[in-house]
C-alpha cells in the first residue's frame, strides 16, 4: 500500500503530515511512502531528508492523489484536492466535522473513507494516537514563551546591585493539557501561576505543579464524562466574571484554553476585563481559531489594545516538532488498523467507529458518545452499605477493643500453659510469643511513603534478621550457629541495600 503526505495548501499551515522519522517508521510498517515535492518546506524539512528516509518524492499533487492508497494530512481537504482523489481512498487528516457537514458530504460522496484525527475519542487506548492533546501541549508552551516575549520583563524574581524584579503573575484559565502545559512552563521560568478550572477534580493537578487554584463560592463542578467542561449555572458565571475581573487587576500575563469540540469558544474575558489590566500586560488566546475565549481576540493576530494590552491570537506553531508528533499520532492509528500487511477499517473498533466520519459513501456523523472514564453505577445495596458505614472514631474503637481480647487470650494460654510445662520452656516460650508480637507491631507500622509497602515490610523484616544474627554471632567462626547469623546478616544487607538502590532510582525518575 502506497501512503502519500501532500503539501498544505493553506498558507498559514506551516506543518506536514510526516518527517524524516516517521516516514522510516511507515516503512517499517510496510507501507510505500510518496511525498509531494516541497511539502516540508514550511517545517524546515528538505525533499533530499524525506530521500534519504526512504520515501519518493512526487512532482505534482495530482499523481501522488492519484497514486496514494492513504492521504497522511495536517489541515483540512480543498475542493481542489477532493477533485483529486478517488474511490475508496483513506484519508487521514484534521476535518472538524461538527463544523464542516458540507465538507464531510463532498468527501462521501467522492467515496472517500474519512478518518477526522481531531475526533479520536477521549479513552485511555486512544491516548497515543491524540492529536489534539499533543499539540495543546506544544501551544501550551509556545503561548508562556510568547507571551513572555511581548510581557518585556523578567518572568522570575530577582534581588540585583541594580535593584529587586519582582517576579511576573501568570493566570492559567483552564486546566486540560493545553493549560497544564502553560502552568508547567510558567512555573518553570520562575513566574507566580494561578490558574482557574470548572472541574475540581483537577484542583490537585494544578497545585502539585506548584500553582495556586482559584474557585468561586459557589459548590458546582463543570465535570463531565466526556472529558470537557459543561456549561455551568449563571450564578456561577457571574461570581467567575467577577474573580477574572480582581485577578485581571493583579496578572501580568492571561493564558485562555477553553474549547469545545464543535462549537464556538466560550468568552471568558470580557471587554472590562482587558480595561482593567496594566498597560503592557498579555493576554494569549489559545481558542482564538473558534472564536477566541476573550471578546477582542482577532484570529491570526497579534497587536495592542488601546489601553496598552497585548491581544495574541496568533502562535508560532513550532511546526517541526509539532509535525513529528502530529505523525507519530498518525503511525500509532495506522499500527492499529493492522499496518500495511492487514490494513483493515474496522467499524466495530470504539476508536475508528467515531473518527471515521465518512465511510463507504455515507457521512458517519455525529457519533453515538463514549464516556471518557465510565463509572458503575453504585446498586442499592452498596449505597447503603455507605450510608451506615460506621465512623472512624468507633472503628478505631473496635480495633482497640478486639486487640485487648487478643491480649487476654493469649495471656490466658500462657498461664494455663505454665502450670504445666518446665520452667525452661515457658521462658523461652515467652519470649518467643512476645518477639513475634513485637515484630509484627513493628513491621506493619512501617511507614512506606517513599517506597512501596512490599519494600517497606521486606526492609523491616531485613533489619529484625540483622539484629537476631547479631545476637547470635559468637566469637568462635567455626560454631555452626555464627556461620548461619553471618549467611543470615549478608542475605538480609543485600535485601536492605538492594531496596534503597531501587528507591533512589525511582525518586530520580522524578527529578529534572
Amino acid at each position: 500500500m502506497k501512503v502519500g503526505i501532500p503539501k498544505e495548501r493553506r498558507s498559514n499551515e506551516h506543518r506536514v503530515g510526516a518527517t524524516p522519522k516517521t516516514v522510516k517508521r511507515l516503512i517499517k510498517q510496510g507501507f510505500e511512502v510518496i511525498i509531494e515535492t516541497k511539502a516540508g518546506e514550511n517545517a524546515n524539512i528538505k525533499d533530499s531528508e524525506f530521500e534519504n528516509s526512504g520515501a519518493t518524492i512526487i512532482g505534482s499533487a495530482k499523481q501522488l492523489y492519484a497514486d496514494a492508497d492513504i492521504i497522511l494530512k495536517v489541515q483540512a481537504f480543498t475542493d481542489e484536492e477532493i477533485d483529486l482523489m478517488h474511490k475508496d481512498q483513506v484519508s487521514l487528516s484534521y476535518l472538524n466535522p461538527g463544523q464542516n457537514e458540507a465538507l464531510l458530504q463532498k468527501l462521501a460522496d467522492k467515496g472517500v473513507n474519512a478518518i477526522a484525527m481531531d475526533a479520536i475519542p477521549r479513552i485511555s487506548r486512544a491516548q497515543k494516537m491524540d492529536v489534539l492533546s499533543s499539540m495543546a501541549n506544544i501551544a501550551g508552551y509556545r503561548s508562556v514563551i510568547e507571551g513572555a516575549n511581548l510581557y518585556g520583563k523578567f518572568l522570575n524574581g530577582q534581588i540585583t546591585a541594580a535593584g529587586k524584579v519582582d517576579p511576573a503573575k501568570v493566570l492559567v484559565i483552564g486546566a486540560g493539557v493545553a493549560g497544564l502545559a502553560a502552568i508547567g512552563t510558567a512555573k518553570s521560568l520562575g513566574a507566580i501561576v494561578r490558574a482557574f478550572d470548572t472541574r475540581m477534580e483537577v484542583a490537585e493537578q494544578i497545585e502539585s505543579m506548584g500553582a495556586q487554584f482559584l474557585t468561586v463560592d459557589i459548590e458546582e463542578d463543570g465535570s463531565t464524562d466526556s472529558g470537557y467542561s459543561k456549561v455551568m449555572s449563571q450564578a456561577f458565571i457571574d461570581a467567575e466574571m467577577e474573580l477574572f475581573k480582581e485577578q485581571a487587576k493583579e496578572v501580568d500575563i492571561i493564558i485562555t484554553t477553553a474549547q469545545i469540540p464543535g462549537r464556538n469558544a466560550p468568552k471568558l474575558v470580557l471587554d472590562y476585563h482587558v480595561a482593567a489590566m496594566k498597560p503592557g500586560s498579555v493576554i494569549v488566546d489559545l481558542a482564538a481559531s473558534t472564536g477566541g475565549n476573550c471578546v477582542l481576540t482577532k484570529d491570526g493576530e497579534v497587536y495592542q489594545t488601546e489601553s496598552g494590552v497585548w491581544i495574541v491570537g496568533k502562535l508560532d506553531q513550532l511546526p517541526q516538532q509539532a509535525s513529528q508528533l502530529y505523525g507519530n499520532n498518525l503511525c500509532h492509528l495506522l499500527d492499529d488498523m493492522g499496518k500495511a500487511e492487514n490494513f483493515n477499517i474496522d467499524m466495530n473498533d470504539d476508536v475508528v467507529k467515531r473518527a471515521m466520519v465518512t465511510y463507504n459513501g455515507k457521512v458517519n456523523w455525529p457519533p453515538e458518545p463514549l464516556p471518557v472514564s465510565p463509572q458503575k453505577p453504585k446498586t442499592a445495596t452498596e449505597e447503603v452499605a455507605i450510608a451506615q458505614a460506621p465512623p472512624e472514631a468507633d472503628l478505631a474503637k473496635k480495633k482497640s477493643v478486639k486487640m485487648a481480647i487478643t491480649l487476654a487470650i493469649v495471656g490466658a494460654f500462657l498461664y494455663l500453659l505454665g502450670m504445666v510445662a518446665p520452667a525452661d520452656f515457658m521462658q523461652h516460650f515467652t519470649v518467643f510469643v512476645l518477639s513475634v508480637f513485637i515484630g509484627w507491631q513493628v513491621i506493619w507500622n512501617v511507614s512506606h511513603s517513599l517506597h512501596t509497602p512490599l519494600m517497606a515490610v521486606t526492609n523491616a523484616i531485613s533489619g529484625i534478621i540483622i539484629i537476631g544474627g547479631l545476637l547470635q554471632t559468637t566469637n568462635d567462626i567455626s560454631n555452626p550457629m555464627t556461620i548461619l547469623a553471618f549467611i543470615a546478616i549478608l542475605v538480609a544487607s543485600i535485601n536492605i541495600v538492594g531496596g534503597f538502590v531501587v528507591t533512589h532510582r525511582m525518586l530520580k525518575m522524578f527529578r529534572k
